[in-house]
């Protein structure tokens, strides 16, 4: 499906970006990974911290041009600090993205993973926009203050990183469209990785209600072949989608939301 591609991925070295750059390989792209830790998952490896503009400038120059696709993957739990997480999540992924659109082959696509906890983006419209006024440059800092994100329960710093890239992938559905440069999102539920973990010791009893709906926790393996997808030339009339690979979870919750 990607045979002769090359694509760049980050969070390359564990969950689902080590599943991503697998897959990507044995359907025979060129994968160049970008992770704070340095893996053998990819043909070709760069080190970056994509919470540090600096950092980010730098992989930019240094990454080959012409590449296929971008996979955005590499993100932060909701245990870590809100700035971090605002930062990682979402300011860093921008700012990437767009240094790295110029290099990018004509007709090259861009897969955003965002997740189920962004579903609830249509009730938080207000914050989300307050939060896409800001870059990696601005003092987050402040603002997850300003918002009340540090003593948030329930990491809704998380949560709001993820509304606010569905959001921000859905703005821009048509903005390479001269270029036929496209960009999805791929929403999973909860998947067995390496910060599954972090997740139930945030959310608790929300979890845990959360999990008795379904069969079983996602695995990489359940969400790198949409990721592949995503950037494949099958994938062309997908234009700011999210694509939910959640075992059900989030029909379950339109289908309560609707009472259906």
């Amino acid at each position: 499906m990607n045979n002769g591609k090359t694509f760049i991925v980050t969070g390359a070295a564990s969950g689902i970006g080590a599943e991503t750059c697998r897959l990507l390989k044995e359907q025979g792209a060129t994968v160049i990974g970008v992770d704070r830790n340095e893996t053998g998952n990819a043909d070709q490896f760069f080190r970056a911290d994509l919470g540090d503009p600096a950092s980010i400038d730098a992989l930019v120059a240094q990454l080959p041009e012409g590449a296929d696709g971008l996979a955005n993957i590499a993100g932060v739990p909701p245990t870590m600090a809100a700035e971090t997480v605002l930062k990682v999540n979402l300011y860093g992924l921008q700012r990437l993205t767009f240094g790295l659109v110029p290099k990018l082959a004509d007709g090259a696509s861009i897969a955003n993973l965002a997740s189920l906890a962004g579903f609830g983006w249509p009730n938080a419209v207000d914050q989300v926009k307050r939060t896409m006024d800001l870059s990696l440059e601005d003092d987050v800092a402040s603002f997850c203050e300003k918002e009340g994100l540090n003593a948030a329960e329930g990491g809704r710093s998380y949560f709001l990183s993820k509304e606010a890239l569905i959001v921000w992938t859905l703005q821009n559905r048509w903005t390479w469209r001269e270029r036929d440069i496209t960009m999805n999102c791929i929403s999973p539920g909860p998947v067995d990785t390496p910060i599954l973990g972090d997740f139930l010791q945030t959310l608790g009893k929300r979890a845990e209600e959360d999990r008795k709906h379904m069969d079983r926790p996602g695995t990489p393996q359940d969400v790198a072949p949409v990721v592949a997808f995503a950037l494949s030339e099958h994938a062309k009339w997908f234009r700011g989608a999210n694509l939910t690979v959640d075992g059900g979870m989030s029909g379950h919750i339109l289908s309560n939301i609707h009472q259906l």
